[in-house]
């Protein structure tokens, strides 16, 4: 669910594009986007691939399984995964208006010619950290590195 859609309730064709990254970064990956962990450490999906990402790591994103089946990298492209993380990470980029429309993520995805721009911040991530490593990232440097955009906590609501 798009971070404008789950806080304002606003759905747009942009909505569906970030539900399109986040499936795409769960089959690179082999995960859900919930109950990840990293370093110890519970985290989404989208955090532990920006993370990677920022990092220059992202075919560690890559899953075990498949990295595992291929002999460590003789049966994947590593640019069509690297790829596929970029274009994912393009779609659940916290702004709708820097999310590309669909007709561009398949152009992307199905034209290894095309230009692939660098992904911004995704939303609903929790490492706010600078902007180094992908080009993207927070401008204002006043993120902290545990809460989202507007400090958003999750409750669970049981009835009596």
């Amino acid at each position: 669910m798009s971070p404008e859609y789950a806080m304002d309730g606003v759905f747009s064709v942009k909505s569906d594009v970030f539900s399109f990254g986040v499936l795409v970064l769960e089959l690179v990956s082999g995960r859900k986007n919930r109950g990840m962990y990293s370093s110890g450490e519970q985290t989404s999906l989208l955090s532990h691939a920006w993370r990677l990402w920022r990092e220059g790591n992202a075919l560690a994103l890559l899953d075990e399984v498949v990295a595992a089946a291929a002999g460590g990298g003789g049966g994947y492209s590593r640019s069509e995964v690297l790829r596929c993380v970029q274009v994912g990470l393009l779609c659940v980029q916290e702004r709708p208006e820097d999310r590309p429309h669909m007709a561009a993520v398949f152009m992307m995805l199905g034209n290894l010619s095309a230009v692939v721009p660098q992904p911004r911040h995704p939303g609903f991530c929790s490492d706010r950290g600078g902007g180094g490593g992908g080009g993207g990232g927070s401008t204002d440097g006043e993120w902290s590195s545990t809460c989202t955009v507007n400090d958003v906590t999750v409750t669970i609501v049981e009835g009596r």
